[in-house]
């Protein structure tokens, strides 16, 4: 037997929100644990109720849909993020992707991909709009490209390559030991072991590879 899942929905407009727990709850394996209608409430409620997936509108008042994505990573929060938003601006699905959300549904598609993405999520796997499948091609492709260039890139740790992501972000050493409960030497360590694996030299070489890949990480 599947294990349930807990969603949250975070959507400024109540009748929207109200339609898709409908067509969501049609499915016995997810159970809508909260409701919000902005930004600032929807991570609240995440850090109450501890969903497995947070549903989230791109376009809200106090915190965007990447503001909260943004939000949950650097908590290191354990909730997958599936967004939703009406634009299919290209640089909005890189942005999101970099934060790591893991489906970008398109709202005119809402009705008949939730249940897809959602099911696709639950499975540890990505859901793109058919809209946006030719990004999501490409930026695989770009993928397939730089693991040919540096084939050890699937030789990194899962704490390597978090710690990896985190400096495509930008983000210091100490910021980075501050966000994963570590300590600022282990980081260090950690940078070292990526500069080694990825054969990067230089005292700004694994920054330059990370912001020049970073939407590949």
């Amino acid at each position: 037997m599947k294990r349930e899942i807990r969603l949250l929905i975070v959507d400024d407009h109540p009748v929207f929100r109200h339609g898709l727990r409908q067509i969501i709850e049609t499915r016995s394996m997810f159970k809508v644990v909260g409701e919000a209608g902005d930004g600032e409430s929807g991570l609240r409620l995440a850090s109450e109720c501890r969903p497995d997936i947070a549903i989230v509108d791109i376009n809200m008042p106090r915190g965007s849909g990447l503001d909260m994505a943004r939000s949950l990573r650097k908590a290191n929060a354990s909730v997958d993020v599936v967004l939703l938003t009406m634009f299919k601006d290209e640089d909005l699905f890189n942005a999101a992707l970099d934060l790591g959300v893991k489906a970008y549904v398109l709202k005119e598609n809402a009705v008949d991909e939730i249940l897809a993405a959602l099911e696709k999520v639950s499975n540890g796997e990505a859901f793109f709009s058919h809209p946006l499948s030719d990004v999501g091609k490409r930026r695989e492709d770009l993928l397939q490209k730089l693991l040919l260039s540096k084939p050890r890139l699937e030789n990194l740790t899962a704490a390597e390559r978090r710690i990896l992501k985190l400096i495509a972000e930008d983000y210091t050493s100490k910021e980075i030991a501050d966000m994963l409960g570590i300590s600022i030497k282990t980081v260090d360590n950690h940078r070292l072991n990526i500069c080694h694996k990825l054969n990067v030299h230089g005292s700004h070489g694994l920054l330059k590879f990370a912001f020049e890949h970073r939407g590949q990480l």
